[in-house]
């Protein structure tokens, strides 16, 4: 019986990946990965929600103690 391999698509470049013995999965290589991971830095990505407070605000929150 031979052992099925999964195969995803790179969420970057969209080139089939290995899934098992793939260090870098999801992604299909370390480039695509470093990539994906500036975008986040560079704030390309972003997840809906409310506007972070700003210093100002966080310094009025009086926390219980």
């Amino acid at each position: 019986m031979s052992k099925e391999t999964k195969n995803i698509r790179c969420p970057h470049c969209r080139r089939p990946a290995s899934w098992e013995g793939n260090p870098h999965r999801p992604f299909c290589s370390e480039r695509c990965r470093m990539l994906d991971f500036g975008a986040w830095a560079d704030e390309d990505y972003r997840i809906p929600g409310p506007p972070a407070p700003t210093d100002e605000e966080d310094k009025i929150i009086d926390f219980p103690r």
